[in-house]
């Protein structure tokens, strides 16, 4: 193994307008795919955290392996990304207009205990995992469902008729 050039690790290999550039282009085109295609896939958390921490990764990770010259331009490219992720988060604490726009509303899938299918379809989410998720909130049968709504982090909420509220998914319940 050579010597470290000491110089050419921590020196911009690409212009820091290019990589903040191409950081810019490829969050806002994964932001878009996780927002208009993969609502229901992402559970938990958040489109924009899983987004931040796929790039992030792939960004950090190019940098210590050596996919770029220097690991200023990593520290560029992660701080764009991350710059990005908290402008957003801001702005749509602050405007709630904004919060609209970039996050998906709930989607009805479950009026009256009746199944919005048209819904179900626009998530391509089954009648089973439709039951599966009433199930796990102590909902045992459709009739008794007011309303049930896909949240916009891909979860599953139920209001049911004057009975008791169905309890959260074991992994959700804080002990």
């Amino acid at each position: 193994m050579g010597a470290v050039q000491w110089q050419q690790l921590f020196s911009f290999s690409i212009s820091p307008l290019e990589i903040v550039v191409r950081g810019t282009c490829m969050y806002w085109f994964l932001f878009l795919i996780f927002r208009l295609v993969m609502r229901r896939n992402v559970g938990s958390i958040a489109i924009a955290d899983l987004l931040v921490l796929v790039i992030i990764a792939d960004a950090a990770q190019n940098a210590m392996a050596g996919g770029y010259d220097s690991v200023v331009d990593g520290i560029v490219l992660v701080s764009t990304i991350v710059g990005w992720n908290y402008l957003l988060d801001w702005l749509s604490f602050v405007f709630p207009g904004l919060r609209r726009l970039l996050e998906p509303p709930p989607l009805l899938l479950v009026r009256d205990g009746k199944v919005l299918r048209h819904n179900l379809r626009k998530e391509f989410l089954t009648e089973e995992e439709l039951h599966s998720q009433l199930r796990e909130r102590g909902v045992e049968r459709l009739e008794d469902v007011k309303q049930a709504y896909m949240e916009n982090d891909g979860m599953v909420s139920v209001i049911t008729k004057n009975k008791p509220k169905p309890t959260a998914p074991a992994e959700d319940r804080r002990v």
